[in-house]
């Protein structure tokens, strides 16, 4: 059964998540304690091995053997790796869910479409829903365990009520290599269609409509099937399962506390008359390697994660159950297109049928919600400037010319009717270059002034 815990963290409080530690049914320490505790054991044997088995040149051998896999170890990538499997294998697990199919479309699209009150109009629509139906028990007895353990002949599909016994001899007369989960859905269309000729269905927009919703219906059903058929490339699952467990086999030697290497003490300092130097100091030797044990609990337990959701139709605890999804289906759609056909309740006034801007009662532990004011967007509480030019509208001009917007800061000191920097130096170059044309052709003075980003001058001669 699947471990749900979204109550516990509905609201985000001092230790929130600590409460989920002490859990056991679904937690990490039941997918990782055989291993973690083979761990211990064999890192336990290796250390007393050294500590008391072996002689000091033996010892210093297997020092050197220790450092040199300690070494080795941190060569692999293994977060790197890892990382990026598991979070291939999280994205599948959830399409995976999402690809299961539920008949709640469906059925609505049965229930206004095909119509008819009397025996006849009944067993069609019902018929239709059961189709539908078994269309996904077939599939899920091809992908989850759960589901074939419940339904493991097509005798038992036929005691459950979801097949009659004309329909299995139809289903199994369709010679094929192939799983027939579809056949069911063909039955559909084919019942529709005789349907839409009787008259059932009254137009062909709304067998176009019921067809299109099979069709979604059965498109998650392929898709499911295909999770199961096209799995992860064994390749990146060998490469992942490789790296872990090398690594952790390089740490059981390499993380031993073992004597410090010959020369590899800090240097010290230089001692004064009379003063005694201090023995060499290696590394603490804690016995138990707390940090590495905490690593073999995070990246193991990474890949355990993987390992139990690589596959969700399994049995184990965080597994989808998918035999209550089956019962939920049938009992949801044969409701909704049996008893619930055409049995309305009266339509009545609601209680805001006079009230402008309804406003539905809050309780007391909700009443301050009510004082809060409603969102109007993230622009609304704006400061706009107190300036009334600055609101004035203009006419846009063309592309072509378009004048830049004047600079900011440097309107700040030229006042607000400033011309850019830009255009003041542009125009001020084009207008030297005109009197200076003028001044050496015709020996004439010229008059010109830059006013707002154009000309104003007193040349009467044509312009080059």
């Amino acid at each position: 059964m699947t471990v749900s815990y979204t109550l516990k963290v509905a609201e985000a409080r001092f230790g929130g998540f600590s409460g989920l530690l002490l859990r056991w049914r679904g937690s990490i320490y039941k997918l990782l304690y055989k291993e973690f505790l083979l761990f211990v054991a064999l890192y336990a044997v290796l250390s007393i091995t050294y500590r008391l088995l072996l002689t000091q040149e033996q010892r210093q051998v297997y020092a050197q053997v220790a450092r040199y896999c300690n070494r080795s170890a941190d060569l692999i990538p293994l977060s790197f790796v890892l990382g990026f499997y598991v979070t291939l294998v999280v994205n599948r697990w959830w399409s995976q869910y999402t690809s299961i199919p539920l008949p709640d479309q469906l059925m609505c699209v049965i229930s206004a479409s095909v119509h008819g009150v009397d025996q006849q109009g009944r067993l069609l629509r019902r018929t239709l829903i059961r189709y539908a139906n078994l269309a996904s028990v077939l599939v899920l007895r091809s992908v989850s365990t759960r589901v074939l353990k419940r339904f493991p002949t097509m005798e038992h599909v036929v005691d459950a009520g979801f097949m009659s016994q004309e329909e299995r001899k139809k289903f199994e007369s369709l010679k094929s290599d192939f799983n027939k989960y579809w056949v069911p859905c063909v039955w559909f269309t084919n019942l529709a269609a005789q349907a839409r000729r009787d008259g059932r269905i009254r137009d062909d927009i709304a067998l176009c409509l019921l067809l299109e919703e099979l069709n979604k219906y059965r498109a998650k059903c392929s898709m499911l099937f295909h999770y199961d058929w096209i799995s992860i490339p064994l390749v990146y699952t060998q490469v992942v399962t490789i790296a872990v467990y090398s690594f952790f086999a390089l740490s059981l030697v390499g993380r031993q506390f073992v004597e410090p290497e010959a020369g590899a003490a800090k240097p010290q300092e230089p001692l004064e008359p009379g003063q005694e130097a201090a023995p060499a100091l290696g590394d603490l030797d804690m016995y138990v390697p707390l940090t590495t044990l905490l690593q073999f609990f995070f990246y193991a337990g990474w890949l355990k994660v993987a390992e139990q959701i690589i596959n969700p139709f399994g049995e184990d605890d965080d597994d989808f159950e998918t035999n209550q999804l089956i019962d939920r289906n049938l009992q949801v759609s044969l409701l909704s297109v049996d008893d619930m056909y055409q049995n309305l309740p009266p339509a009545e006034k609601d209680p805001y049928w006079d009230e402008d801007q309804p406003q539905p009662p809050y309780t007391v532990a909700t009443a301050a919600e009510s004082l809060r004011p409603s969102f109007l967007g993230s622009t609304f509480n704006l400061r706009m400037s107190d300036d009334p030019e600055q609101s004035l509208q203009v006419e846009a001009s063309s592309p072509g010319s378009a004048r830049p917007a004047p600079t900011p800061l440097l309107g700040r000191f030229l006042g607000a009717g400033a011309p850019s920097p830009a255009i003041s130096l542009r125009n001020f170059g084009r207008a030297r270059a005109l009197g200076l044309w003028c001044a050496k052709s015709f020996s004439t003075p010229t008059n010109y002034t830059v006013e707002k980003g154009q000309f104003k001058g007193g040349c009467s001669h044509p312009s080059p």
